[in-house]
């Protein structure tokens, strides 16, 4: 048996909204929204909305109404509606309220992914008397202001090496025994190339000193991104986080 997923004020974790497939939940000052913040700086009547997406099955989305501050979610601003991933911060306005995006987890929760980056082993993130053990380094919890993941293409410059070859390869038009199993080659590159993504994980210190880690796979910097958050919570009073 499963949880609801949910949306829970970061600062009062008792306070909290769970989510229904059926219906979007609206989040704004004004009293008719389904998660109200009637006295909530920075917030605007008809703020932002959460819904269902319509394409993907069990994919929540984050959209913006036309804030005047702007809804920002993992420290990007919305231009679009978004996905939404366990553990996701939004941030409503520069200097709002902020809510956690919980998924729900099963009763037996899964066991964590395993970790690798660049080949090798991580350690998934530990705190030990106020420390935070992060890619080799100890980092004081208290010091610590953001944890983020940031997805990239690998290659971003896999379509401009593509076009290249194709372009090179027409010298070779006169040759269709070499031209076409260039281009062939050249599409496959890109294509193979052009589908893989890396994720860093970025801890921000309290005077902007970032550390970054990098991971192949999403859930696996999730994880590890959720870890921490969890460890920030326990160390840090909440009226002290940023």
């Amino acid at each position: 048996m499963s949880a609801l997923p949910r949306l829970v004020l970061r600062d009062d974790a008792g306070r909290s909204v769970p989510l229904d497939p059926r219906t979007p939940l609206s989040i704004g000052r004004d009293p008719a929204c389904g998660l109200c913040l009637a006295e909530a700086r920075g917030v605007s009547r008809h703020h932002a909305l959460v819904r269902m997406s319509r394409t993907r099955a069990g994919q929540w989305l984050l959209c913006d109404t036309g804030s005047a501050n702007g809804t920002w979610l993992e420290g990007a601003r919305l231009k679009d509606c978004r996905p939404l991933s366990d553990g996701d911060e939004i941030r409503l306005g520069l200097n709002g309220p902020v809510l956690q995006f919980r998924a729900g987890s099963p009763s037996a929760p899964p066991a964590a992914p395993a970790a690798a980056t660049r080949g090798r082993p991580v350690p998934v993130p530990t705190a030990v008397a106020g420390q935070l053990d992060f890619a080799g380094r100890s980092l004081p919890l208290d010091r610590i202001r953001s944890a983020y993941v940031r997805s990239r293409r690998r290659h971003p410059q896999a379509f401009s090496w593509w076009l290249l070859l194709c372009l090179g390869g027409l010298l070779l038009l006169p040759f269709p025994w070499l031209f076409w199993p260039l281009q062939a080659g050249a599409l496959a590159g890109w294509i193979v190339l052009g589908s893989r993504w890396e994720h860093l994980l970025e801890v921000t210190l309290q005077d902007g000193l970032a550390y970054r880690h990098r991971f192949d796979s999403l859930p696996t910097a999730l994880a590890h991104r959720n870890g921490i958050r969890r460890a920030m919570a326990a160390a840090v009073p909440a009226g002290r986080r940023p």
